[in-house]
């Protein structure tokens, strides 16, 4: 690759209405600062676009001068890739215009706003659309990658809700994209990530949704409750979606202080339907045993995701090591393996993360989307906080025992939850003639691979 030009940063403040924030600038910090912990990326210059025009001379920018660029929508990036070391990264987070089109029961969103942004402003009108499980998270980055959350198994994944999108692609172009325009690049930005260029807002399908039955349920860990509350959640129906994570309780103000530190099951629940029938179907999972904590209710549905803004949540920046993989059996002998390794981590905090699948994710057919994992039965993830940069390497090794242990079914990886895992594993995201597709996209769309800070998929040769 060629050295890179001479980036003006007079010359960029002159030709852009948005924020051009340069090294020496106040507020650099806190702008390349990422969510997670254990980066330290010191873009050329931090660009944020006013609109799609904007974005679309930083991309040519970037391709003309050879600098690497970068996009973030959210910062969530596991793997970093949201903040380039050296480039130029593009910052979407002034782009947050939403029209909400309440008879047509349609949303544009652009990329910018953030999974709660997008959440609140639809519940005002009673509707939703499913993003993920945290509200900061950018709709960018989740929706291109699939989206899987609270409302997966009643409405699929987040791009099964994907109706068009605008598209800033390699070229400079601004492309609206949907069926019937560029049908290819819009298959392959519904689960692709960001390789193919970016996403400046979506066109959503959105579903009436006057409230939930949701929150926390803490309960013990052991292994008929964990069994227990897996087998309950996939025989459910398609309104209860739930994530199970076995952990360490936080010490949280409703966790009784002798339980902080020791294993727990902590469920989040989300039944998307009438309150009275919630309460019905959640009982069996109650039952299992005698709640260290009940936080579930009928609620508005933006309170599934928890404030996480100001206060001790900008100082917040964890890093851990993770594997993400599906696994179709998890049997009661397996869940007590899993119980025993959490037991006896080296890591003071460690989780292993369970999501059902299943319903209408499993409706819609491999090769529709860019997704190519609709008939597995759960998804997970195992996670190993650091203490030091020191402990790394002790991490690494239990969390690859532990999901050895409980992966099945086959390989396949949710891209979304990948961080800097190798080719290998982006293969496993993109399996068979899937990653065939995205190859040949690639080389239509971006055939320089611009778009790289990403899982990235490499343009097809020839």
């Amino acid at each position: 690759m060629s050295t890179p030009s001479t980036l003006s940063i007079d010359r960029l403040r002159s030709d852009l209405t948005g924020d051009v924030i340069a090294p020496d600038d106040p507020g650099y910090d806190a702008a390349r600062t990422l969510f997670y912990g254990g980066f330290d990326n010191r873009p050329a210059v931090i660009v944020r676009p006013c609109n799609a025009a904007e974005v679309a001379a930083i991309v040519t920018l970037a391709r003309d001068t050879g600098f690497e660029l970068s996009v973030r929508s959210g910062g969530h990036s596991t793997a970093g890739h949201s903040v380039s070391d050296g480039g130029i990264m593009l910052d979407l987070s002034r782009l947050r215009a939403i029209e909400i089109d309440v008879d047509e029961r349609t949303a544009w969103a652009q990329t910018g706003l953030t999974a709660g942004d997008v959440t609140t402003a639809l519940a005002e009108h009673g509707l939703a659309v499913g993003f993920g499980d945290t509200g900061t998270v950018g709709i960018g980055g989740i929706t291109t990658g699939g989206g899987v959350g609270y409302l997966s198994r009643k409405y699929g994944l987040t791009i099964d809700d994907v109706l068009a999108a605008e598209v800033v692609t390699a070229d400079g172009q601004v492309l609206v994209v949907d069926a019937d325009n560029h049908p290819e690049l819009f298959w392959a930005i519904r689960g692709g990530g960001g390789n193919f260029g970016v996403v400046t807002r979506f066109r959503y399908r959105v579903h009436e949704l006057p409230g939930v039955v949701g929150g926390m349920l803490l309960l013990p860990a052991t292994a008929d409750v964990v069994h227990g509350v897996l087998t309950e959640a996939a025989a459910a129906p398609d309104e209860l979606s739930i994530i199970l994570n076995v952990m360490p309780a936080p010490p949280m103000p409703f966790v009784p202080p002798e339980v902080h530190g020791t294993l727990v099951t902590m469920v989040l629940l989300c039944y998307a339907g009438p309150a009275e029938d919630g309460e019905k179907v959640l009982a069996p999972i109650r039952a299992l045993a005698t709640p260290i904590a009940d936080l579930v209710r009928p609620i508005a549905y933006p309170e599934m995701y928890p404030q996480e803004d100001g206060g001790d949540a900008e100082e917040y920046h964890p890093t851990a090591v993770a594997r993400t993989f599906f696994a179709d059996q998890l049997d009661r002998a397996m869940v007590e393996q899993i119980l025993e390794r959490l037991a006896t981590a080296p890591a003071p905090m460690r989780v292993a993360q369970i999501r059902p699948l299943g319903g209408a994710i499993a409706r819609v057919p491999d090769d529709a989307t860019a997704y190519a994992h609709r008939q597995r039965a759960f998804m997970v993830i195992v996670a190993s906080f650091l203490d030091t940069p020191e402990t790394r390497a002790e991490r690494e090794a239990w969390v690859a025992e532990v999901a050895g242990l409980i992966q099945n079914g086959g390989p396949g990886a949710y891209v979304n939850f990948l961080g800097d895992d190798g080719p290998q594993r982006v293969r496993e995201a993109y399996p068979g003639v899937t990653w065939d597709r995205l190859t040949e996209v690639k080389r239509r769309y971006d055939p320089g691979n611009l778009f790289r800070l990403n899982v990235n998929v490499e343009p097809a040769q020839g």
